[in-house]
């Protein structure tokens, strides 16, 4: 079964949950729900972490609060998954943690008693989670790129 969150407050008005060597929250599997039914995840400033309540859709026009209406009919493009960015400071802050943490926190991102993160997109040279301002090519006008380099951060963090 799921563990649940921790909580651990920081003073504005949140939490987080404690992901350490010893203890990480997790989930239990994700299951499609039943036709004519759903799955609700929620997290919230009072404390729910992914928290999964279920429901079923109700055909009346009648029902008060909330509307969502689906047209079948219309299809947009597919979901490939979902993830995070892996910034510069991300890693930095990742293999500062013991051995045990970063498998803990790795797990609760990508297994499936996490949130199953599929996808992580890498910022090409620093951006605004970066430590210090780079890019890969210093040189103005070096349209053939014979200066590109990477960053130390690149190797050591992303590739």
């Amino acid at each position: 079964g799921a563990r649940p969150c921790i909580p651990k407050s920081f003073g504005h008005d949140s939490i987080v949950c404690v992901c350490n060597a010893t203890y990480c929250d997790t989930l239990d599997p994700v299951v499609l729900p039943a036709p004519g039914t759903y799955a609700k995840y929620e997290s919230s400033k009072a404390g729910k972490r992914l928290e999964r309540s279920e429901g079923s859709f109700q055909r009346s026009l009648h029902t008060p609060g909330l509307l969502l209406t689906l047209n079948l009919s219309t299809l947009y493009q597919p979901v490939k998954g979902f993830g995070g960015s892996l910034s510069d400071s991300a890693a930095i802050n990742i293999m500062g943690l013991s051995k045990p943490t970063q498998d803990n926190l790795l797990r609760s991102y990508f297994s499936e008693s996490g949130i199953e993160y599929n996808l992580l997109r890498l910022p090409m040279a620093c951006s605004d989670f970066s430590v210090r301002p780079y890019s890969y090519d210093e040189f103005p006008h070096d349209y053939e790129l014979k200066h590109f380099k990477l960053a130390e951060e690149d190797v050591e963090f992303k590739v």
